[in-house]
């Protein structure tokens, strides 16, 4: 669900950014899912919600948390301006796939995609 830990001094900052969000799903006082994303804004074009992250812990896989959380995280879009959002996943990801693709009306099939990733610490 999480990558690592949750340091609270990294997650405030987080929500203390303006377009920043995290919607999390709990079960008896407990964190059982979260997706978080990010309002990109463009001077040349209309702004679009990136989501980040979406996981549930595996015992409450399957039980359409992930589903609720990304129609949450849609909706916050919506009400900030964006006109679309985008995610994406690992091409062998099969259930992330499956659950991006039975969403709303996606704006045709997965695109290809490259990703580099660039250390910046010194």
């Amino acid at each position: 669900m999480f990558d690592e830990p949750v340091r609270p001094d990294r997650l405030a900052a987080h929500l203390a950014s303006p377009g920043h969000f995290m919607i999390v799903a709990i079960v008896d006082q407990i964190v059982v899912g979260q997706c978080a994303a990010v309002i990109h804004r463009h001077p040349d074009k209309v702004s679009e919600l990136y989501i980040d992250e979406v996981g549930v812990a595996p015992a409450f896989q399957r039980q359409g948390i992930a589903r609720k959380m990304l129609d949450a995280v849609f909706g916050l879009g919506r009400e900030h301006g964006c006109e679309e959002a985008w995610v994406g996943t690992e091409p062998g990801n099969v259930a992330a796939r499956a659950l991006y693709e039975s969403r709303n009306e996606p704006h045709g099939p997965a695109e290809d995609f490259v990703m580099y990733v660039y250390g910046l610490r010194d």
